[in-house]
């Protein structure tokens, strides 16, 4: 905004526009929607800002200094996706709504009621259903960072203490993905920054040191909480922890306007928790999105939740796998149980019924909840009842059983759902500021002053026909509109017979518009009796809110529990729908996987997909996987690291058996493609994801790598292939697939705890045939040139490559002979005795056979059955003449 406009004389500006400047003042920073009837108006350069960013108007209104002031709208109605759209590109929206009565002294008073930040969003319209939106704090202090994670929209509220490490921190922002992250602005590493825009695109608001204080961290958090100490938290001890969360409350309550008393406790949270996946591996196995636009990813595929909160906590479950054995054998327990007996059926058609309650008691807290909203909640309490009945026969007294644990958490709102039951119609309007809201019967004085209004027609239809007998006019009109009122209507003709106690209230072109002492008088009290109602209406339902308030933290442990049901039965629908079975977990360290398949893979093609056995363990920890390109070496691989995640995410798996050893991290290194905008090559793009795996991996991470070396000559990506590979087997002594077409690696088995495979494949009719089955030993030949043939490769440009195929072939053979020569004649090295021995061949140069030549110069996919036949008999004579 240009300074010279706010800081110009006030009495040049108009009184609304200097009530504008006033509240702009104060967010400078953010696009502000300004509140004037029907519409959100931008002025200066908000406007124009807002007018290139959304593709509206830009018009002007008024002068400011002499200029025209720049000037745009959105209608208020439709306002949610306007705002969407700026949010999704990074902006700040500051909403300016009316908060005072009209008293046609001045402009009505007008203040923000809310802030609208990438990480602060609740509305539905703003949020993606099935992705939490989370907004993130860090404090970093020396050598240790405290990271503080709230979802708005729900509550949730984490927060961990750690050593200060770029490696980890970038892993733990991959995890955790925020929309927003806050930063100190007067102690931040300017490298903090640019290491979060490296491996994350998200929003990044520099906040006053005020807020990051940890001195005060602990009242502030006191207070929210409503504890005198933290201890039972389990924080007492994490300053920088304590301050990044202290930020989060100060940015959501500026951000608000609002207290926010549906974030009632914290959790502490450790990375150990979670097996790591940086962001290059959840890329490359497409965990959640996938690597070309219309592709599937496994959250995809997975994805047939019934609920966004069960949708939400499905991709949270894939972003970070547990490491927790037993945690993750309750889960698979639970879904065991509900697959004996086909609960999960009708579970599902239960869950199908409840809306996204995690995210209404957001609303609620917020004082932003619609009357919508509370009919969601309302169906959530009553199916409450029905998951019960469902699950009853799985209940026992075990403390341990899952399904115990979540039936304790449903909770009972019999009585709030009577309470909603009561209070809201069946099918609310929208929004509140028209009424009809509250249900008849809840409140004596509402239904009094409606009475009135609804009555209102038929007194109406009583008075015309009485001011038509007494007029003797039979064309009289009684009507309303909200800028005239109610009016006595007489054409221009029959003004001259209005009736002297007719008090002229409006003159139209053919017609003219009267007021009666009688009907002034039942206007007041119909107009009272609306806007009283409608004020009534909005008292109530603000009362209403509060009461839910009071059932904040019980109705999250049920909204919580619903989405865990909802995870946990779709598990066992897609382990039903796709024949899953149950994984093992074994303290040693290990893979093995009978007939494993790969989930997406498995769920696109319409053939029958070929299963393959993984076995890894601490005596041959790495696979070496040879074989043609398109044979499946890929597929292969992330069908083992996708087994290996749904494993530890507690769902059953494609395969026929699995026992899987310790994990803490998975590394990927497929494929590669120039990093253009950080200016590195294919290959250094390689060798950048290989380092970070040679650097970080460990004994127990499961490690996956395709064609290292291929970037660069042959002779330096065999070398720095073979050297990886003994690193990893050796040192790093991690469970490794590594797939290649170097077969030189293969000769590795014979000194390292390696076991060579390949995926099979056989020519028929010099046709390429892919078997993708993958068995023990190495490959013997790539079949490149098949399977350029395969791609649709021009003959001619194959036959050609066969030929300088058969001229580099010979040409090594040549040279091997010639070393062999060589070091069989050298008498440094070699005795007497192995002179003697040797036998050499001698290198004879043959020309081809004329009849070669001529079949293979024939280009047989153009000749005719009948021009085939005559060919053949021609090279046959052909044969027999040179013999």
């Amino acid at each position: 905004m240009n300074s010279n406009i706010i800081t110009a004389d006030p009495t040049t500006h108009t009184p609304m526009m200097q009530q504008y400047l006033k509240v702009k003042m104060q967010h400078q920073d953010a696009l502000m929607f300004y509140r004037m009837g029907d519409f959100y108006e931008l002025f200066f350069q908000d406007a124009s800002k807002a007018a290139k960013l959304l593709g509206i108007t830009l018009t002007h209104r008024g002068k400011s200094n002499g200029e025209p002031i720049p000037m745009a709208g959105v209608p208020y109605h439709a306002a949610e996706g306007y705002l969407a759209r700026l949010v999704k590109q990074g902006e700040t929206v500051a909403i300016c709504e009316q908060v005072g009565e009209v008293t046609g002294k001045g402009p009505v008073e007008r203040a923000v009621v809310r802030i609208l930040t990438p990480g602060t969003l609740t509305d539905d319209a703003l949020l993606n259903a099935h992705q939490s939106s989370h907004l993130l704090a860090l404090c970093l202090q020396q050598n240790q960072i405290g990271i503080a994670l709230l979802d708005l929209s729900s509550g949730t509220f984490k927060v961990q203490q750690q050593p200060y490490q770029p490696e980890a921190l970038a892993l733990e922002l991959a995890r955790l993905m925020p929309s927003e992250i806050l930063l100190d602005e007067d102690i931040i590493d300017q490298n903090i920054i640019e290491q979060i825009k490296k491996h994350i695109d998200c929003s990044i608001t520099k906040r006053p040191n005020v807020d990051f204080n940890q001195n005060n961290a602990q009242k502030t958090l006191c207070d929210q909480f409503k504890v005198s100490t933290l201890s039972g938290f389990g924080i007492d001890q994490l300053p920088l922890a304590k301050a990044a969360a202290a930020a989060l409350i100060h940015y959501a309550k500026e951000t608000q306007k609002t207290a926010l008393p549906h974030i009632q406790s914290i959790k502490l949270e450790q990375s150990t928790d979670f097996i790591a996946l940086d962001p290059v591996t959840r890329r490359n196995l497409e965990i959640i999105e996938p690597l070309f636009e219309h592709g599937t990813s496994l959250f995809d595929l997975l994805n047939r939740c019934e609920t966004a909160m069960g949708s939400r906590l499905l991709s949270r479950t894939l972003m970070q796998p547990l490491r927790d054995t037993a945690l993750l054998d309750r889960r698979l327990d639970a879904i065991q149980s509900l697959m004996d007996g086909f609960y999960e059926t009708p579970l599902r058609s239960v869950l199908k019924e409840i809306g996204d309650v995690e995210r209404v008691l957001g609303r609620v807290a917020l004082g932003s909840a619609r009357p919508r909203d509370l009919i969601q909640l309302r169906q959530a309490c009553e199916q409450i009842p029905q998951i019960r009945e469902t699950i009853a026969p799985l209940l026992n007294v075990d403390s341990k059983n899952l399904l115990q644990q979540l039936n304790l958490e449903l909770g009972d709102f019999a009585g709030l759902y009577q309470l909603l039951l009561s209070a809201i119609v069946e099918n609310p309007p929208v929004l509140l500021r028209d009424g009809n809201v509250i249900a008849e019967g809840y409140d004596e004085e509402l239904d009094e002053l409606r009475k009135i209004r609804d009555h209102a027609g038929q007194f109406l239809i009583d008075l015309e026909i009485q001011e038509r007998q007494n007029t003797g006019i039979n064309t009289l009109k009684i009507g309303y509109n909200r800028v005239s009122g109610y009016y006595i209507e007489l054409t221009r003709a029959q003004a001259e017979q209005a009736p002297e106690h007719y008090i002229r209230r409006q003159t139209l072109k053919n017609a003219e518009r009267y007021i009666t002492p009688e009907l002034k008088s039942f206007e007041d009290k119909v107009l009272s009796s609306e806007s009283r109602a409608l004020a009534r209406e909005k008292m109530l339902f603000e009362m209403l809110l509060e009461q839910l308030r009071e059932h904040i933290a019980e109705l999250q442990m049920m909204s919580s529990a619903i989405a865990q049901f909802d995870l946990i039965s779709n598990f066992a629908y897609q382990a039903r729908l796709h024949s899953w079975n149950r994984p093992s977990f074994s303290p040693e360290i290990g893979i093995h996987i009978q007939g494993g398949r790969h989930p997406v893979v498995e769920s696109l093609i319409k053939t029958p997909y070929t299963p393959n056995d993984t076995h890894l363990d601490f005596h041959h920890r790495m696979a070496i996987i040879t074989g043609p390109n398109m044979g499946g070496k890929s597929t292969y691989m992330r069908q083992t690291a996708l087994i290996t995640l749904l494993a530890y995410c507690g769902s059953f798996v494609p395969a026929q058996a699995v026992k899987l050893g310790p994990i803490d991290r998975i590394f990927t290194r497929i494929g590669s493609a120039d990093d253009l905008s950080s200016g590195k090559s294919t290959f250094m793009v390689e060798m950048t994801e290989t380092s970070q795996i040679l650097h970080h991996a460990t004994h127990q991470s499961l490690v996956l790598m395709d064609e290292v070396g291929r970037g660069t000559s042959t002779y330096d990506g065999l070398s720095l292939a073979w050297a990886c590979v003994l690193d990893l087997t050796k040192r790093i002594k991690c469970l490794c697939l590594f797939a290649t077409h170097y077969f030189e690696l293969t000769e590795l088995a014979s000194e390292v705890a390696i076991d060579n495979y390949h995926v099979t494949a056989k020519e028929l009719n010099g046709n390429l045939i892919l078997l993708h089955k993958v068995q023990q030993g190495p490959a013997s030949q790539s079949h490149g040139l098949q399977v350029a043939k395969l791609a649709g490769i021009p003959n001619s440009v194959i036959k050609e490559a066969q030929k300088r195929l058969k001229i580099l072939e010979k040409q090594q053979q040549q040279q091997l002979n010639q070393t062999v020569q060589n070091d069989l004649f050298n008498t440094d090295s070699l005795d007497v005795e192995q002179i003697e021995s040797a036998q050499i061949e001698p290198v004879i140069e043959v020309e081809p056979s004329p009849v070669l030549i001529a079949l293979d110069a024939l280009d047989i996919d153009s000749l005719s059955p009948r021009q085939a036949l005559d060919q053949l008999y021609a090279l046959k004579s052909q044969l027999q003449h040179l013999n």
